[in-house]
C-alpha cells in the first residue's frame, strides 16, 4: 500500500458563490505583509489545494468577481487563477481577498490585460503579487526563528512495520503549528495530511513535547546554497496547556530578541 492511500488528497470545494465573497482589509488595520517568494507561494499552493474563494475587486466598483485558484507552478513564481463562469476582469488594478485559515489575505495585481489561457476563457495566468498583507484574527503571529538559533523538530513515523526518525530544522513558529524546510529525500514519507504523534521540539533552551501535529501542505522550493527543498506546513492538533504556556514564552522571548 503507498503512503497516498493512507490519506487520500482532499476534495476542492466548488466554486464560490455571491455569499463567499469576502471583503477587502480596511486602510487603517493593523495588518502584516509576507514579502518572502517561498512564503507567498506556500500559501497560493495552500488556496488552490483547498479551492477556497477568492474575492477580486475593481477601483470604483461595488461588483465583486469571484473564483479561486486553479493551480501554482511548483518552481517558478506564476500561478492561474480560475475564474467563476460567464465572470471577467477589466484591465488595470485589481484587489485580491480571501480567508486562509484564521487570517484574511489581501494582495493586488496589475496588468493592462488579463489574457485568458488558450481555448480556456476562465483560467487566467498570473505573476505572485510582491506582496500579500495579512490581517490576523489569532493573538499570537507566527514568528521566524531567528539566524543562528538552533530550533528542530524530532519524531518517529511508523508506517507499514516500519519506522523512519525524522530531526528537522524549524523555519518559523506559532501557537497554531509550525513549518519545517528539508531536503526531498528527508522529507520522504511526510505527505499533506500525515498525523504524527510525540513530536520533540527543541527551541533553544526550552523543550516542548508536542501529542499530535498534521501535515497540513507541501510545497518544493530551490535554495541557493542547498538546492531542492520542501517548505513542511504543520499545525498543531493535539497540544497540552502546560505545552502552550511554554511555547508561548518561547514566541514571547524571539519577539523581545528581534525588537
Amino acid at each position: 500500500m503507498s503512503l497516498t492511500a493512507l490519506h487520500p488528497a482532499p476534495i476542492r470545494k466548488g466554486p464560490p458563490r455571491p455569499q463567499d465573497a469576502v471583503s477587502q482589509i480596511p486602510a487603517n488595520a493593523n495588518a502584516y505583509e509576507l514579502t518572502s517568494e517561498d512564503e507567498i507561494g506556500d500559501t497560493l499552493t495552500q488556496l488552490a489545494e483547498s479551492g477556497d474563494p477568492i474575492s477580486i475587486y475593481v477601483p470604483g466598483s461595488r461588483e465583486v468577481v469571484l473564483g479561486r485558484i486553479l493551480s501554482v507552478d511548483p518552481e517558478l513564481p506564476h500561478f492561474v487563477m480560475e475564474l467563476n463562469e460567464g465572470m471577467t476582469l477589466q484591465p488595470g488594478k485589481l484587489t485580491f481577498v480571501t480567508w486562509l485559515r484564521s487570517a484574511k489575505l489581501q494582495f493586488r495585481l496589475s496588468s493592462k490585460d488579463w489574457q485568458a489561457l488558450p481555448g480556456q476563457p476562465q483560467h487566467i495566468p498570473m505573476d505572485f503579487p510582491e506582496t500579500c498583507a495579512v490581517l490576523n484574527r489569532r493573538a499570537t503571529e507566527r514568528v521566524e526563528v531567528p539566524l543562528g538559533a538552533t530550533c528542530m523538530a524530532s519524531f518517529v513515523i511508523n508506517v507499514v512495520n516500519n519506522s523512519h526518525s525524522y530531526e528537522l530544522p524549524i523555519f518559523d513558529l506559532s501557537l497554531g503549528g509550525i513549518s519545517l524546510h528539508c531536503s526531498k529525500l528527508n522529507a520522504k514519507g511526510l505527505i499533506k495530511g500525515r498525523k504524527v504523534e510525540n513530536v520533540l521540539l527543541e527551541l533553544g533552551d526550552e523543550t516542548v513535547e508536542v501529542a499530535e501535529l498534521e501535515v497540513r501542505y507541501t510545497r518544493p522550493f530551490r535554495s541557493f546554497l542547498l538546492g531542492e527543498q520542501i517548505h513542511l506546513g504543520c499545525m498543531f492538533t493535539k497540544l497540552a496547556p502546560e505545552q502552550e504556556s511554554k511555547l508561548k514564552q518561547v514566541l514571547q522571548q524571539i519577539s523581545d530578541d528581534l525588537r
